[in-house]
């Protein structure tokens, strides 16, 4: 992988097989597990997920296809 600059930022463009295998998908996010000057190991970051099944399970409704969108949240 290469890293490239984007914006003001460094961006790594993730290989199709290591999205495929962690099931990402745009706007998904990742978490850095942990880090070294010669790793970095990622998971996928599943506290929305679970914030949402919590929601679910106490009985709160969501509309269909709920995404929370954090741009949006913040413009408010």
């Amino acid at each position: 992988m290469q890293v490239s600059k984007w914006g003001n930022s460094l961006a790594v463009r993730l290989p199709k097989a290591v999205v495929d295998s962690l099931g990402l998908g745009v706007g998904d996010r990742l978490e850095i597990v942990s880090a070294t000057p010669e790793r970095i190991v990622l998971a996928k970051d599943e506290r929305r997920v679970r914030a949402v099944e919590r929601m679910r399970a106490r009985g709160w409704s969501l509309p269909e296809n709920y995404a929370f969108d954090r741009e949006d949240a913040n413009l408010r």
